[in-house]
């Protein structure tokens, strides 16, 4: 049984240093990890990779050869992906005795909650090989400051979510920037746990370009709230603390906490229920250490 993360986020997100970090901090802990690149317009990895899909088509000979823009062009380069996957699966068969996963895939959000390639790409490899992963999608933690820009946020992670179908971590990346593009309305809490979507539409409205579409985000929050899946955990990559505490909710939703134990159904269960020994602390030391108070402000 092999574990493993599939890493998706918008452009811009951290996907590959999220890749290089979460590598980096997984061999120091005792994980052999191989890092596979499945995205091929990125041609600058700052990682060592085991397989890379520019071995097998790149982007931008695609884009020259079909005449296609990067969106297209990645629609066909996940599609070609899709058809030769017993390339990728022989790729992957020599790291399946002892090594952790992490997929990097292209930021076109629309491969993840629109098109199947990507999803039967994952479905295949999960059937193939014995695969356990974790959606981990990250979203710009600055994207808070904005609520229109959350509202999308939040629909993007549940559209991915439903579509994807896998175990799923939502992740606020550069956690320690979240300020730098203004302040928050509220407490960092509201935003992690996607609490009382009617303050956001409040807000919204008190923007004149965002008040004729008050009915319209008002029927959007509802579908969110509806749903009731969609919350956040929150990364500094560059933390070892922060990395930590996101591996460890990673290893419960794919099981990898289970790997190795010989223990009855009752014992798993217990651990299957069982919070996070930081999870009160999760937000409130989070919002201490990245967010100023007004009264720090002089």
């Amino acid at each position: 049984m092999v574990f493993g993360q599939v890493v998706i986020g918008p452009p811009g997100s951290g996907k590959t240093t999220y890749c290089n970090g979460m590598s980096q901090f997984l061999s120091l802990i005792g994980r052999k990890v191989a890092v596979i690149n499945l995205d091929p317009a990125n041609d600058s990895l700052p990682y060592e990779c085991a397989v890379n899909i520019e071995d097998l088509i790149k982007l931008s000979d695609v884009m020259m050869e079909h005449a296609l823009g990067p969106n297209g062009g990645l629609v066909y380069c996940m599609d070609y992906l899709e058809k030769n996957i017993d390339w990728l699966q022989s790729k992957l068969e020599p790291l399946l005795k002892d090594h952790y996963l992490l997929f990097d895939f292209p930021g076109q959000v629309e491969l993840f909650f629109l098109h199947s390639n990507a999803k039967n790409v994952i479905m295949r490899l999960i059937k193939k090989l014995n695969l356990r992963l974790t959606a981990v999608h990250l979203v710009d933690a600055h994207l808070c400051s904005d609520p229109g820009k959350y509202v999308s946020a939040l629909l993007l992670s549940l559209s991915t979510m439903l579509h994807l179908e896998l175990p799923h971590v939502n992740v606020l990346s550069k956690i320690d920037l979240i300020e730098n593009y203004g302040k928050l309305a509220f407490n960092l809490e509201y935003y992690t746990d996607v609490q009382d979507l009617s303050y956001l539409q409040h807000a919204l409205g008190q923007d004149p370009r965002s008040a004729k579409y008050r009915k319209l985000t008002k029927e959007l929050c509802d579908v969110i709230e509806d749903y009731s899946l969609v919350n956040f955990s929150t990364l500094d990559i560059q933390d070892k603390e922060s990395v930590a505490k996101l591996v460890k909710l990673i290893d419960k939703s794919n099981g990898y906490i289970f790997a190795g134990m010989d223990a009855s159904a009752v014992e798993f269960s217990k651990i299957a229920v069982r919070d996070v020994d930081w999870d009160y602390y999760r937000v409130a030391e989070v919002q201490e250490k990245y967010i100023k108070d007004d009264d720090d402000v002089n």
